[in-house]
């Protein structure tokens, strides 16, 4: 992503008019150069990428300045769970077509998450495709050395903790594409409108990053289903867990329909685009960690405990009996 040229391209000239204002960090040099310089300042640095694709990640005629926003906060999800403070982010864009009406938004929205994560473009690069738009972001963030939480280390008696709540985003898409969760709401538009958006604009859980990097053991953020990340994180730190379905966090309209036989936990658990954080917590600390997320203002719950051996996770029911699960998580292929 540069504008190198004393005679811009169309790319140059893109660039310059959508991107370059977003790019405050001294060392993108105004996305005049061919690489930019981020500075470690004596910490590590900590690198993601993801990438949404159209049909994919989000529909052909989602509003552009969300898609921008899911982007970006998908990726600050991993930083967030790793322990890491933003530092900024790369960016590829693949486009059939140059249309303002949809760049404009689309970099008022990046913009704007930009600056409200102190996270600022650094660089990337724009190209043509004949195939569905994809977006891909690159981002940095720095942790003390030697800090950065790995999904590996979570040992038997370790709390099993989940931030904000599951399953909204999988029935806000279901909404969006006329299946059963938007009938069995019955018209209430609110609800709706609320899972929709959990869809369409991830909440990353960055003020909780300090948190998780003083007191968890292990960690990782719930991208493809509460269960598949969770037998991840297990199969990593070499352990199992036990989880009690009923402490699951749902949001109102998601524990009416569970409560209405409208979707199963089935679903809610293996459906992805949560981007919560998915933390085991040692006994020792969690009080710590309750305190801490309470004074980053974000909720968390135990939904259960790490234990030993290699077999997958249980998710038991309120009296104590195995769900077993038709699938664990979204998959790609």
């Amino acid at each position: 992503m540069t504008g190198r040229n004393t005679n811009p391209s169309g790319e140059d000239s893109l660039i310059a008019r959508y991107f370059k204002s977003l790019a405050t960090d001294p060392g993108a040099f105004g996305l005049t150069d061919d690489a930019a310089l981020l500075k470690a300042h004596e910490q590590d640095l900590v690198v993601t990428t993801d990438a949404i694709v159209e049909g994919v990640h989000f529909l052909c005629d989602d509003p552009p300045d969300t898609i921008a926003r899911k982007a970006l906060r998908v990726n600050l999800s991993d930083l967030a769970s790793k322990g890491a403070t933003p530092a900024g982010f790369v960016l590829t864009l693949a486009l059939r077509t140059v249309e303002d009406s949809w760049l404009a938004p689309f970099a008022r929205g990046l913009g704007e998450d930009a600056v409200r994560f102190d996270c600022p473009l650094l660089g990337g690069d724009t190209v043509s495709t004949p195939g569905p738009v994809m977006i891909s972001v690159t981002a940095f963030g720095r942790v003390p050395g030697g800090k950065m939480i790995h999904r590996h280390g979570a040992g038997p008696g370790d709390r099993l903790v989940v931030t904000g709540t599951i399953g909204d985003a999988t029935l806000g898409l279901d909404i969006l594409k006329g299946r059963a969760a938007g009938a069995a709401l019955g018209g209430d538009t609110a609800a709706m409108d609320s899972l929709v958006e959990r869809y369409r604009v991830p909440q990353p859980r960055t003020a909780l990053s300090q948190a998780v990097r003083d007191y968890a053991s292990a960690a990782m953020d719930v991208s493809d289903g509460l269960a598949g990340d969770l037998a991840k994180l297990c199969t990593a730190s070499g352990v199992t867990a036990v989880v009690d379905v009923p402490s699951i966090p749902l949001s109102r309209p998601v524990a009416s329909l569970l409560a209405s036989g409208a979707v199963g936990i089935d679903a809610l658990v293996s459906g992805g685009d949560d981007y919560e954080i998915l933390c085991a917590i040692p006994e020792n600390q969690f009080d710590a960690f309750i305190d801490a997320a309470s004074v980053a203002g974000v909720g968390v719950s135990q939904i259960g405990t790490i234990v030993a051996g290699t077999s997958a996770p249980k998710f038991l029911d309120a009296q104590g009996r195995d769900i077993p699960l038709q699938r664990l998580s979204h998959s790609h292929f």
